[in-house]
């Protein structure tokens, strides 16, 4: 059987977790604006990262930057289980106290910081405010496995005036044809160079892009089919597909969690 809950820490702001159970579902190629740390816990987990495979066992502990393109499967008919935690980048900045971290090796394994991530998880789940702070903190500052990022160089002006396109029409976005003419190059020179940039092609930086938008929209307590319509969807079903293809769950599933945890105060 599987099963995914997806929430919002109950002590820390700018932390969202993910208990997960999955037979067969997979994910698509995507991205997060934020860390993804995770605890594997049973089966086993074939990860894709960039262009490598990695087979996540039992005690794995993955460290994924920003904005790094990354799916993951199960490997096998068993399935598997693990704990997350998304984290934006200023709370593993000023735990680790690196300003600009940034994770050598996506998959490590070390008994320790895959032993006090699932403590502070567990905590979180129970709703312990103190105790998972606490320990979030401790699990944080006890990886090594971070070092200060050199940032990015200017980049491709097309590929930048391309994706700020994206962002301003995300409901009405122009056809390949149409973005490469508007950013002044050919159809085929942006997709190569669009997904040389973000690894993925423009379109599904764009899919990515609207669930992004429409989790803000579910987090402000948005109904789901007035979400996936404001952020380009056809429709809730359309949305639906994206929306766990990227996240683990359905929006339903995490609009109901996240509202529930709004009640709480948070610090």
């Amino acid at each position: 059987m599987e099963l995914a809950h997806y929430w919002q820490h109950p002590a820390v702001s700018g932390v969202d977790l993910l208990r997960a159970r999955y037979l067969k579902h997979g994910f698509t190629r995507h991205t997060h604006d934020t860390f993804a740390i995770g605890v594997a816990r049973q089966g086993v987990e074939e990860l894709l990262v960039g262009t490598e495979t990695h087979l996540v066992s039992a005690g794995g502990v993955v460290l994924l930057n920003p904005e790094v393109v990354h799916t993951g499967r199960p490997a096998g008919t068993d399935g598997w289980a693990y704990r997350a935690f998304y984290l934006d980048v200023d709370v593993v900045a000023e735990a680790t106290g690196v300003a600009n971290p940034w994770f050598t090796e996506p998959v490590v394994y070390d008994a320790a910081a895959a032993a006090a991530l699932h403590q502070a998880h567990l905590a979180a789940q129970g709703g312990d405010r103190l105790a998972s702070a606490t320990l979030l903190a401790r699990a944080l500052s006890g990886l090594r496995y971070g070092r200060q990022r050199t940032p990015d160089a200017a980049g491709n002006h097309a590929v930048r005036d391309a994706r700020e396109i994206l962002h301003e029409r995300l409901v009405d976005p122009p056809s390949l044809a149409e973005l490469a003419a508007e950013v002044g190059t050919g159809q085929y020179s942006l997709l190569r160079a669009f997904r040389t940039a973000h690894g993925l092609p423009p379109h599904a930086y764009l899919n990515q892009l609207r669930v992004r938008r429409a989790r803000a929209l579910l987090d402000a307590g948005e109904q789901v089919a007035h979400a996936a319509v404001a952020v380009g969807f056809v429709d809730q079903s359309h949305l639906t597909r994206h929306f766990r293809r990227i996240v683990g769950v359905t929006p339903g599933a995490y609009r109901r969690k996240n509202v529930q945890d709004r009640r709480r105060p948070r610090t």
